[in-house]
Parts: structure tokens; C-alpha cells; sequence
């Protein structure tokens, strides 16, 4: 086993994290839970408690000590094997010249070492391989659970944005209302401009029950997740620095074949289903041990009495030769060869699955970097508009129809740009995840762009 550390760990969550990543932590006691937090409101916050929680990250880690164990397992299967023996036995025998009770002792020891085993050489191998590929397997989980629970982050962040967005058009509609039935009560809007508000004030309303029910859902996932309640969270500011890619798709599909913990994961697989194939092939070969017995014996054969103790010292070479198995051995290879072209093409798979989400993430961000301009660009367009059409409005130029109209594109622009900013940042994370380049500073980066929540959200 390779005790190395991923850098998704390296001061992942500010030494708050209360399970070290090697196979060692699993074999101690789970921390004091009055540690733990119990309600987040940051990234790191929930970043522990998922390390902490996580039944699937526990299981891969169990697994991974399987994986150790197994290997153990199979070194300890070369060793010397050393057994001791000892026999105390009542005897009565009779024969032609009478009967005789005696107690008879038999004591032995045995000493048996590997020479040359071609399977159990294979197995320890393929059991190393395998150790391997569950502490690939583990870190692959670890960043993707959190990726998973930095974008339910960003979900609850998104819906409780746009929540206060459709508060504020709320206002802005109410004062519209008022402004219209003003002007009706002085008869200078007609009765199909106030119903038209009136329709309009409601469609905001709808959606904003709409959007507190979506809040509601996103907290509860995010709870769900990480196993802690949520807080009043860190929130990202109105101004965020857009960072572009600095490498073409090539360099990232690179980094997906060299590093990315699921296809190592899977490279690890095929060799160990290698190993198979020579273990089951091996069932052809000799196996030869070394072997000494030490025997201290007052009974000899069928615990005839010897009358004094005798004592066999006895060391040779043990040699087993296959000859016929029914056909056994060679279904095993059969067998073996099947198994290693599935662990083949399941890496095939991998790696096209990976490349694919590498490069969709790539164009996400790529698209992202635009999206975001253009969103704030039609933003401060849309608010311009809205100003223009309540002077015209005022001056009776236009109608209520676009004024509303105009107010309902602002704020629409409004929530497109926080949806363009959270599915960048979103893009991001999936393109480093999926390159196997996700790093500790990646994940800080996001947490230290975020303020701390406001008195009054």
C-alpha cells in the first residue's frame, strides 16, 4: 500500500477534518461527536461534516482496508507456516499375552516454507494491485462527494438569490400598482392598466411561493448530504474575478488519462485481472516446499507403547506435481481470461465516460466565461430599459404593458446572471474533478471569495 495523500486533502477543510486519509484511520475510534459541528454555514463546515458522515466514503474506506488485509492475507501465505501438536491419550490393550493400560504423549512441531508456488506468488501480486485500486477507488470517491457537496452549496445559494430577486421585483411591482392606482383614482390610467398589474403582482407572488418552496428543498438536500443543519451561509459577492482557462482541451484530456483516480482505479483492475490469468495458468506448475517435523512420542503406530520416549527430527522437500484435474484447470484459465476482458473493456469505458465529461466541462466553462459578460452586460441593459420606460410611462409615451414588460426583464436578467455566475463556478469544479487536478486550493479559492451572511438576508 501507498501511503500517499491525494492534494484534494492537503489542509482540505483547515485541520478541522476529524478522520486522517490513509488506511490507519479506520482503525481507530470515530471522534468524539461533541467535536463535530452540528450546524454549517461555510463550505469547510460542511466539507468535515461530509468527511465525517458520509456512509459511502466510509465504505470506501473499509474497503480499502480490505484491500490491506487481503494482501496481508496473501504475503502471509509465503512466510514460514509453523504449527505445534500435542497428543495425551488413555490406552488399553489387550492381546494374547493380556491386557496393559499406559498413557501415551505424542508432541511434534512442524516448520513448511514456500519454495516455488506460481498461484500464491500471483495472489500476492493481484492482492497488491487490488489494495491499490481500492485507495484509487477511495479517492475518487472523496472528490466527488465533495464536488457534490460544494454544488449543493452553490444550489442553496442560487434559490435563496434568486428569492431575494423576486422580493425586490416584489416591491418594485407593489410600488408599480400603487403608482397605476393613483393615476386611476386621478382617471388618468385606464381600468385595464390596473388589472394588468394586478396580474402581473400576482404572477411575482406565484413565483416567489414557488422560489421559497425551492429554498426549502435545496437547504433539505444539502442537509441530507452532509448530515449537519444549515445556517445563514456565506454567499458570494455581487463582483466576482472570472479566471479563463489557461489551457487548451488537449492538456485537460491529458491530465484526465494521468491522473484521474477512477481510470487509475481501473488501469489497476486490468493488471490485477493479469495476475489472474498467470495465477490460473500457474495450476499447470509444481508446487515445492521445504518441510521439517520435530516428533517427541512414548506411542509409536496405532499408539503401541514404545516404553520410552522417542523423539524424529525429519526435514525434506516437498514436491506436487498436477497431472489431471477433470478439465478444472483449464476452465479457471477460461475463466480468468473472461474476467480480464471485462476489466478491460470497463476501463475502455472509463476512460471514454471521463473524456467525455472532460471535454463538456471544458466547453461549460469556455461558454461560461462569455455567458457571464453577456448576462451582465443585458443586466445593466435591462435596468437602463426600466428606467427609460417609467420616464416614457411619466411623460405617457408608452404604455403600463412596457413598463412591466421592462420590469420583468430586469429582474429576469438579474437571476440569469446568477445562475451564469453559480453553473461557472459549477463547470469549474466538474472540469478539475473530472482532470483529476482538483486541489485544495481550488475548493479554499470558492470559500474565501464568499462573505459572510448578511444580518437581514
Amino acid at each position: 500500500m501507498k501511503l500517499r495523500l491525494l492534494p484534494l486533502t492537503i489542509g482540505l477543510v483547515m485541520g478541522a477534518v476529524a478522520v486522517p486519509f490513509t488506511t490507519q484511520a479506520a482503525e481507530q475510534p470515530a471522534s468524539n461527536s461533541a467535536l463535530l459541528v452540528t450546524t454549517g454555514n461555510s463550505l469547510e463546515d460542511f466539507f468535515t461534516a461530509t468527511i465525517n458522515n458520509s456512509p459511502e466514503l466510509a465504505i470506501a474506506r473499509e474497503r480499502w482496508n480490505i484491500g490491506t488485509a487481503r494482501k496481508d492475507q496473501a504475503t502471509g501465505q509465503l512466510l514460514p507456516q509453523i504449527a505445534a501438536t500435542g497428543t495425551v491419550s488413555d490406552n488399553d490393550r489387550t492381546d494374547a499375552n493380556g491386557s496393559n493400560s499406559y498413557r501415551g504423549e505424542r508432541y511434534g512441531v512442524s516448520v513448511s516454507q514456500v519454495l516455488f508456488h506460481w498461484q500464491a506468488f500471483q495472489a500476492r501480486k493481484q492482492a497488491s494491485l487490488l489494495e491499490d485500486q481500492s485507495e484509487a477507488e477511495y479517492y475518487a470517491t472523496l472528490a466527488n462527494l465533495l464536488t457534490e457537496i460544494a454544488d449543493r452549496y452553490l444550489q442553496v445559494l442560487q434559490a435563496e438569490d434568486a428569492l431575494r430577486s423576486i422580493n425586490s421585483e416584489l416591491e418594485a411591482m407593489n410600488n408599480q400598482l400603487n403608482q397605476v392606482q393613483t393615476l386611476y383614482n386621478l382617471q388618468l390610467a385606464r381600468i385595464t392598466d390596473l388589472y394588468e398589474t394586478q396580474a402581473r403582482l400576482a404572477a411575482v407572488e406565484a413565483n416567489k411561493v414557488s422560489l421559497e418552496a425551492e429554498v426549502t428543498i435545496r437547504r433539505e438536500t444539502l442537509r441530507a448530504a452532509s448530515g449537519i443543519e444549515v445556517g445563514a451561509l456565506r454567499r458570494l459577492p455581487e463582483e466576482i474575478t472570472i479566471t479563463p482557462l489557461q489551457e487548451d482541451l488537449n492538456v485537460w484530456l491529458q491530465r484526465t488519462r494521468d491522473n484521474n483516480k477512477e481510470l487509475e482505479a481501473g488501469r489497476y483492475a486490468l493488471l490485477a485481472a493479469d495476475r489472474q490469468v498467470s495465477a490460473a495458468r500457474g495450476t499447470y506448475m509444481p508446487q515445492v516446499s521445504l518441510v521439517y517435523q520435530y516428533q517427541d512420542s512414548n506411542v509409536g503406530f496405532d499408539n503401541q507403547s514404545l516404553n520410552q520416549n522417542a523423539e524424529t527430527n525429519y526435514i525434506g522437500v516437498n514436491v506436487q506435481v498436477p497431472v489431471f484435474a477433470g478439465g478444472a484447470n483449464r476452465a479457471r484459465v477460461r475463466e480468468a481470461f473472461s474476467m480480464r476482458n471485462i476489466a478491460e473493456s470497463q476501463l475502455r469505458q472509463t476512460e471514454m465516460d471521463l473524456l467525455e465529461r472532460t471535454r463538456i466541462a471544458y466547453f461549460q466553462v469556455l461558454a461560461g466565461e462569455s455567458r457571464i459578460k453577456a448576462a451582465q452586460v443585458l443586466a445593466e441593459s435591462t435596468a437602463t430599459s426600466f428606467e427609460a420606460m417609467q420616464r416614457g410611462y411619466e411623460l405617457g409615451t408608452v404604455t403600463t404593458v412596457d413598463v412591466l414588460n421592462a420590469l420583468r426583464d430586469q429582474f429576469a436578467a438579474e437571476r440569469d446572471l446568477q445562475q451564469a455566475r453559480y453553473d461557472h463556478i459549477r463547470a469549474q469544479l466538474a472540469l478539475r474533478r473530472d482532470s483529476g487536478s482538483l486541489t485544495a486550493d481550488d475548493i479554499m479559492d470558492i470559500s474565501s471569495m464568499m462573505n459572510a451572511p448578511p444580518l437581514n438576508p
